[in-house]
């Protein structure tokens, strides 16, 4: 609806508004500031966020469900598995686990490269527009983590691990769509996630200060 009243296209801002940076920024930061204890919840919350994002971030860009997409998408199963795992106490045997260990670590130089495309593509011009995204994006997270946490009564680290997972700033990931399906608003999106980004510097602090 806010899209809507500020004649955006919801194809291009609806998914990088809906899913913030919980993994890169949100688990190391819960780390920091709660403990193994917040960085457990942060946990759960990223892998709701991961379906999220690839499932309905990638149908909202593309304008279409699309089954294919979702089949083989390797996140799906890599999280079936995990639950898997965890539900039944068992592990994976050694050379594949250290396998997977090494195919994790490429992603963080994998996301930095991805935000290096971003910030090419950036305009100085969409800036204005980043901005009032950014506005947005914060008045919904804190009003979503409001009423989270009021509805489900948190408290502890819990309710600090929500609160820090709503305000993360936007994902990179939903760049990728983005320039996939809506390449015209590239620049923008790219704009917005930059904006979202150096916001957090200090909207954190102040949420750990007088919030959490």
């Amino acid at each position: 609806m806010a899209l809507r009243l500020l004649r955006l296209p919801v194809r291009a801002f609806l998914t990088p508004l809906m899913h913030g940076n919980v993994g890169n920024i949100g688990l190391p930061i819960t780390l920091l500031a709660l403990g193994d204890a917040g960085m457990a919840y942060t946990m759960a919350f990223v892998v709701v966020v991961l379906i999220s994002i690839f499932t309905v971030g990638m149908w909202i860009p593309a304008g279409v469900f699309s089954v294919r997409k979702l089949v083989t998408s390797p996140i799906i199963y890599s999280v079936a598995l995990s639950l898997i795992l965890m539900a039944t106490g068992t592990s994976l045997p050694q050379p594949i686990v250290k396998s997977f260990d090494i195919l994790g670590g490429l992603s963080i130089p994998l996301m930095l490269l991805t935000l290096g495309h971003t910030l090419a593509t950036l305009r100085i011009a969409s800036l204005g527009r980043a901005v009032l995204l950014t506005g947005l994006h914060l008045v919904m997270a804190v009003g979503i983590a409001m009423g989270l946490v009021w509805l489900f009564g948190f408290t502890g680290a819990e309710r600090g691990a929500l609160i820090l997972c709503c305000l993360m700033p936007s994902s990179v990931a939903t760049y990728l769509f983005i320039d996939q399906h809506v390449p015209e608003y590239g620049p923008d999106v790219a704009g917005f996630i930059l904006v979202s980004t150096l916001t957090t510097i200090l909207v954190l602090p102040l949420a750990l200060t007088y919030w959490i």
